[in-house]
């Protein structure tokens, strides 16, 4: 089980990256631009484009990706029942590791819900 405090770890990263945000400022534009442009409604809605963006992050294991990206599906109006649907996928396609960070999600998931 994870013992990240999500809300914190976007804090930190986005603190961290901030010099690296100015110093490499034109390909972070340009890594902006490209987030903006992917996760853009469109065929397929936001929310299918975060629900995406949240399971590579899960098989990935990538604690980073799993704050921000849930917070962006509590913005986007995902249900819990959506999210544990996507995590099961996560569970088929990731084995044993993605089990363990779809526990790190679920509480991210609440953690964050409150936040």
């Amino acid at each position: 089980m994870s013992t990240f405090e999500h809300a914190e770890l976007t804090q930190n990263i986005n603190s961290s990256l901030g010099p690296f945000r100015k110093s490499q400022s034109d390909a972070m534009q340009g890594f902006g631009q490209l987030a903006r442009s992917a996760m853009a409604e469109g065929t397929l809605s936001a929310k299918t484009k975060e629900l995406i963006a949240m399971a590579i992050g899960v098989t990935q294991h990538c604690s980073g990706c799993i704050g921000f990206h849930v917070k962006a599906l509590h913005k986007l109006g995902c249900t819990k029942a959506e999210f544990e649907e996507m995590l099961s996928v996560c569970v088929y396609m990731g084995g044993g590791p993605g089990l363990m960070y779809v526990a790190e999600a679920l509480r991210a998931w609440d953690d964050l819900a409150t936040a």
